[in-house]
């Protein structure tokens, strides 16, 4: 997969990359999709949990690794799945995951590798990565004109 980043950071504590999750929730939009990459521990749950925040979420918003998809009310409803257990992308078809992603929220995909095929072509993929200790590494790679304006907003931002 072809990757163009257009915005690259790195943050220093758990709390830094939830802060950039926020600014983010803040502008996304109903049927937005998120799909975070990443190994272990890279904080792809804290970059949700800021997403939550900034969606208004007041809930604590923890990894659906066991059970694949949480659902949050905010401003919009937030529709958090994670892949990690998933055999590829069959079974996110199988979660019923159209109807979430033509739905009237925002659909944010940990382990997003997992199922890359059966994902929508138009979406935001972030990138986390270890950057040192306690840092990481966010890339955003927007794929759409609609996620390449939120990405420029989202610069503006911070």
């Amino acid at each position: 997969m072809r990757r163009e980043t257009t915005l690259a950071l790195t943050t220093d504590a758990v709390e830094k990359t939830r802060q950039v999750g926020e600014e983010l929730g803040r502008l996304l939009e109903p049927g937005d999709l998120i799909c975070i990459y990443g190994p272990l521990g890279a904080g792809k749950t804290a970059l949700a949990q800021g997403v939550a925040r900034g969606l208004g979420v007041t809930e604590a918003v923890v990894s659906p690794t066991f059970i694949l998809i949480r659902e949050y009310r905010g401003r919009v409803p937030f529709y958090h799945f994670d892949a990690y257990r998933l055999h590829g992308p069959a079974d996110l078809n199988l979660l019923g995951a159209e109807e979430y992603l033509a739905g009237d929220g925002v659909v944010l995909v940990e382990w997003a590798d997992r199922v890359d095929p059966a994902l929508p072509a138009e979406r935001l993929d972030i990138v986390l990565d270890y950057g040192g200790e306690n840092k990481r590494r966010l890339s955003f790679v927007p794929r759409g004109a609609r996620y390449r304006a939120l990405v420029e907003e989202l610069k503006r931002k911070l």
